[in-house]
């Protein structure tokens, strides 16, 4: 018993203290737009986007991480610098409008945090409708690297024990109902977290005959996590910011 002791000292712990750490340089992370100008009349990024997550409104590049499957493709084929590859890991937002990013000058203002009625404690139910690599990330999460459940997060199997309902896949029109149902058992307050590019917009799937739009075609959602798949770190940041957690200024745990 004293050996197994030592042995679990000297192993140490699997779970890093900083929170929210960058991502590797050998993680393509995100896109974001740099204060860098493009190169005029150039609209690469825009046509080898697969998911049209990329737009020129008024002449100024805005790029939908909604929308983005994080390709690649933007960063590779700006001549400029103007997209760049983004390794923070705190990328979920409260707002649809907060995934669409601007120039640093024309970015708008985000919404603060929600109010913390679930601050110390949050009861979470996954409903995948369609989406395995985001269901992993999720499971991922809650495994000993991350640990959802030294922040008060836990894994229910039934939605009446849940207070929020975490959503993966683009909600095709079979899985519509089912959602619908298990939103419905679940008791008041209640938040809707949108995991992945699918559960915002439903890319790549959007506009097809399934009616995979996402989960806002169905339900209001609270917050919205991107990524394809999302890192277990956007994950668990979209988490905090619905419990109410100024989860940005967060360094140590």
């Amino acid at each position: 018993m004293i050996k197994t002791l030592i042995e679990l000292a000297r192993a140490g712990s699997s779970t890093p203290r900083e929170l929210f750490p960058d991502l590797p340089s050998y993680s393509r992370g995100l896109p974001m737009v740099t204060s860098k100008d493009c190169v005029m009349g150039c609209v690469k990024c825009e046509s080898t986007c697969p998911t049209s997550a990329i737009t020129f409104v008024s002449g100024n590049l805005e790029i939908d991480r909604g929308q983005c499957i994080a390709c690649g493709e933007c960063v590779d084929s700006c001549p400029t610098g103007a997209i760049e590859s983004d390794r923070s890991t705190r990328v979920a937002a409260l707002t649809r409008e907060d995934l669409i990013l601007r120039k640093p000058e024309l970015a708008l203002h985000k919404k603060e945090p929600l109010p913390g009625q679930f601050r110390n404690s949050l009861h979470v139910r996954e409903v995948s409708t369609g989406d395995p690599a985001s269901d992993l990330e999720v499971s991922a999460s809650d495994n000993p690297i991350f640990d959802g459940s030294r922040f008060g997060i836990h894994v229910v199997a039934s939605p009446r024990f849940a207070d929020a309902l975490v959503i993966t896949g683009p909600v095709g029109r079979a899985m519509q109902e089912p959602l619908l149902r298990c939103y419905e058992a679940m008791a008041t307050p209640r938040l809707v977290v949108a995991v992945g590019a699918a559960a915002i917009s439903g890319a790549p799937y959007f506009g097809g005959y399934a009616g995979a739009n996402g989960v806002s075609a169905v339900l209001p959602v609270d917050v919205f996590v991107p990524g394809n798949p999302p890192h277990p770190w956007y994950i668990l940041h979209g988490l905090m910011l619905g419990m109410g957690h100024k989860a940005l200024g967060m360094k140590r745990w």
